[in-house]
C-alpha cells in the first residue's frame, strides 16, 4: 500500500497503569511524531488501565484522548485501544518508551506488501542508564542484531499492526498478563500473515533499574511462557528472538538438587558443581557478544544471567503448578 503524505491512517495506542514517572516523556514524543510534516499519525489514545496516580491527567493536560480500562492488564488495555481506533493501522508504544521522531515512518513502508500484518522496531537507551539497564539493553541489542527482516515474533513496545488483522484474530489474548505480544504474534504467523522487523525504527526504553524488580518480571515471564508454549506447541524450541538454548536454560537449576546429592551416593565431588558450571558457561557467548558491542563492563552479564535463570526456573515451576492444578492462565503472576 502506498499512501500520500496527507493521509492520516494510524492511531497510536499507549497502554498505561501508574506510569507517571515516564508517561510525560512518552506523550511529548508522540506529539512530535503526530505534528511532523506529512505524518500519518491521526490520533493518540492513552488507555488508562486503572491508574492510581496522575497518568490520565498527564494525557488530558496535553489534549490527548484517554480511554478508561478496568485494570485487566496490558492485553485488555491494548484491545480497548485498537477497538476505539477507526484507522487502518494501529501503532502500539509502551508507556515507558519514548519514540524517536521518525519511528513511525520507518515502519510503514513494510505494509507496501499486502501480506505483512505487522512491523516492529528496536530500542534505544538513555545515556545516563545504570549498569543494570545497560546490561538489559545490550543483550536485547545483540539479539536484535541477529534478527532477520522477516520474523515470527514482535514485541509491543514499538509495533504497528493492521487493524483488520487485529479484528480478524480478536486481538490480544486477555488471559495472558505477560507474553501476550508473543502469543498474538504466533497467531498472526499461524494465520498465514507475515511480520517484519525494522531495525531503523527506534524508541528509547526505560529498563528496570532495580535488580529485584527485574527478577520479579523474569519470574513472571517464565510462568506465563509455560502456558504460551503449551498452547502453541513447537514454538518453544526457538524463534526469531531467542534460541533453543535460551529456552533450555531455566531447566538447568532443576538438576542442582540431584547433583548436590550425588557425592553422598558415591559420585565424584565435581558432579555437585557441574550444573552451576554449565549455567555459567551458557552465559559466556552472550557476554562475549555484549562486550564486543559495548565494552568490557558487559562481562557483568554472566552473574546477572545466572541469577535470572533461577528466577525464570522459579517461574517455570509456578507455571507448571498452574497447569497441574488446573488454574486458569489469568490466575498466574501479574
Amino acid at each position: 500500500m502506498t499512501a500520500s503524505s496527507t493521509i492520516r491512517d494510524v492511531t497510536m495506542v499507549i497502554p498505561a497503569r501508574d506510569a507517571l514517572r515516564t508517561i510525560g516523556m512518552c506523550l511529548d514524543a508522540a506529539l512530535v511524531v503526530r505534528d511532523r510534516p506529512g505524518s500519518r499519525l491521526a490520533r493518540i489514545v492513552l488507555v488508562d488501565d486503572g491508574s492510581r496516580d496522575g497518568t490520565a491527567q498527564a494525557a488530558t493536560s496535553r489534549g490527548i484522548d484517554v480511554a478508561s480500562g478496568r485494570g485487566g492488564g496490558p492485553a485488555a488495555a491494548r484491545n480497548l485501544g485498537w477497538r476505539v481506533a477507526s484507522t487502518d493501522f494501529v501503532w502500539f508504544v509502551d508507556a515507558d518508551c519514548v519514540a524517536s521522531p521518525e519511528a513511525l515512518e520507518r515502519l510503514l513502508p513494510a505494509f507496501d506488501d499486502a501480506a505483512v500484518a505487522g512491523a516492529g522496531g528496536t530500542y534505544g537507551i538513555a545515556p545516563d542508564a545504570t549498569l543494570l539497564e545497560r546490561l538489559i539493553h545490550e543483550e536485547i541489542m545483540v539479539r536484535h542484531a541477529r534478527m532477520p527482516a522477516e520474523v515470527d515474533f514482535l514485541a509491543t513496545f514499538d509495533v504497528v499492526y493492521r487493524r483488520s488483522v487485529l479484528e480478524g484474530l480478536r486481538g490480544f489474548d486477555e488471559r495472558y498478563l505477560k507474553a501476550q505480544d508473543a502469543e498474538f504474534a504466533f497467531r498472526v504467523i499461524e494465520a498465514g500473515h507475515r511480520l517484519r522487523f525494522v531495525r531503523s525504527s527506534v524508541v528509547q526504553h526505560f529498563h528496570a533499574d532495580r535488580l529485584v524488580r527485574y527478577l520479579k518480571v523474569q519470574c513472571a515471564q517464565g510462568r506465563w511462557r509455560v502456558a504460551l508454549h503449551l498452547e502453541h506447541r513447537g514454538r518453544g524450541r526457538r524463534n526469531s528472538y531467542s534460541t533453543a538454548l535460551d529456552h533450555l536454560q531455566p531447566f538447568v537449576p532443576l538438576s542442582m538438587v540431584p547433583a548436590l546429592a550425588a557425592p553422598w551416593l558415591g559420585a565424584p565431588w565435581w558432579v555437585a558443581a557441574l550444573p552451576a558450571l554449565v549455567l555459567i558457561l551458557l552465559q559466556l557467548p552472550m557476554a562475549a557478544a555484549m562486550c564486543s558491542l559495548a565494552g568490557p563492563s558487559m562481562i557483568a552479564f554472566v552473574p546477572l544471567g545466572v541469577v535470572r535463570t533461577f528466577a525464570r526456573c522459579l517461574g517455570l515451576c509456578l507455571g507448571a503448578c498452574d497447569r497441574l492444578l488446573g488454574r486458569s492462565t489469568r490466575g498466574g503472576a501479574s
